[in-house]
């Protein structure tokens, strides 16, 4: 019978990088020491640290700096080779870096691990201040104003009054919208790239029959699998979320190319009909979901994918429109044609919003087969998009 998991060993309880763990490049900024961190959900939190990492040089008026957001599962490791503490290559290589289009050349250009993360920012995998273990489920629900809340400290922390631009996909986007609209005298340009501006109840359904199937694995134990062994954790659960998630950000027409019918390799009909003979395209979806446990924790991605379900920047604003006109800069909003998860429509509604205050405003629409990871793997389209944005700001 095909196996489809344990690739590369057993998995670990999380994937997520705790103190003692090789830091790479990140570096790391703690605030909210002498006095706590207020949440919109009502709680507070203390000793707060934020995972982030840099490229280039801020100049002196500090008017070139560049915030890249990031989406769900990713870091603050945007470009980049893998190596001592990352264990994957930058999530945008090819986007971010000297003569692409966010040119650490020419900016000094910042990601920052999301509140709530698993790379090294405070998360649900984090020592509680109180008794040093692991938050687990006692974290609170975070929100996408909440983590941009914490990168504008960052932000003060930096010497940054005013982001040259904000730029994101996916949760990234969504960040570069409450950006804009929270601090607007904050940022220059707004780049928000397949991403909406609340969530749908198609993209809610897809994100709870993840948080489903993590919850249903055993090994979840209410949160508390920190401390299990080798094997231990909920990674079943989080393998299936993850594979729920990648089809998804994946499109009809690029399945059907890369895979068709095809079957893995050495797992063929011999006797008639195996009920566990493998299609290629299950490889595929095993092969992300290996992936991702071997990186991530499972909690991070319930807090997290909570947080995108939560997204709704008119929500105790007046709606949509009340919103969206706090927006003082120019806005460039970015579609993938093929994308399933965020449609165009989403894009498009954001940019009539704005358009018309400003000429540089733009909407731009990328043909690709690659669905909502199109924007990750479209690195010429949507780079010389952000890229020409950029110079006009």
């Amino acid at each position: 019978m095909y196996e489809p998991f344990h690739g590369d060993g057993p998995y670990p309880a999380s994937g997520a990088w705790v103190p003692g763990d090789a830091a790479g490049n990140r570096r790391f900024f703690t605030f909210a020491v002498d006095r706590p961190f207020s949440l919109e959900c009502g709680e507070r939190l203390s000793e707060v640290t934020m995972a982030y990492e840099t490229w280039g040089e801020l100049n002196d008026d500090a008017s070139n700096a560049v915030l890249v957001c990031h989406a769900w599962t990713g870091d603050s490791h945007a470009a980049g080779p893998a190596g001592r503490g990352h264990p994957t290559p930058g999530w945008w290589e090819g986007v971010v870096g000297p003569g692409h289009a966010v040119d650490s050349s020419r900016h000094f250009v910042v990601c920052v691990n999301v509140l709530g993360g698993c790379q090294g920012s405070t998360g649900p995998a984090s020592p509680h201040p109180v008794d040093g273990r692991p938050y687990a489920l006692r974290f609170p629900v975070v929100t996408i104003r909440d983590m941009v809340r914490a990168q504008a400290l960052l932000a003060d922390h930096l010497g940054v009054a005013r982001w040259h631009a904000v730029v994101g996909g996916s949760m990234g986007g969504m960040q570069a919208l409450e950006w804009a609209i929270m601090f607007p005298r904050r940022v220059g340009g707004l780049a928000a790239i397949a991403t909406n501006a609340e969530a749908s109840a198609q993209q809610i359904a897809w994100g709870a029959i993840g948080r489903r199937a993590l919850w249903m694995d055993p090994n979840f134990a209410g949160g508390d699998y920190y401390e299990a062994g080798p094997d231990g954790g909920p990674w079943r659960g989080l393998a299936v979320a993850r594979q729920i998630a990648q089809v998804t950000f994946r499109s009809d027409t690029k399945f059907n190319e890369k895979f068709g019918r095809g079957l893995v390799e050495d797992n063929v009909f011999e006797d008639g009909i195996d009920l566990f003979s493998c299609f290629d395209v299950e490889g595929y979806l095993d092969y992300h979901g290996d992936k991702l446990v071997r990186r991530f924790d499972a909690n991070s991605y319930l807090y997290i994918g909570k947080a995108m379900d939560l997204h709704d920047v008119g929500r105790a604003r007046g709606g949509l429109d009340q919103a969206l006109a706090r927006i003082a800069c120019p806005v460039l909003t970015v579609s993938i044609d093929s994308d399933i998860l965020y449609p165009a429509y989403q894009q498009e509604f954001i940019h009539q919003s704005v358009a018309g205050r400003d000429q540089r405003t733009e909407h731009v629409v990328v043909g690709s087969a690659e669905g909502h990871d199109g924007f990750l793997i479209e690195t010429v389209a949507v780079g010389s998009a952000i890229e020409g944005f950029l110079r006009r700001l």
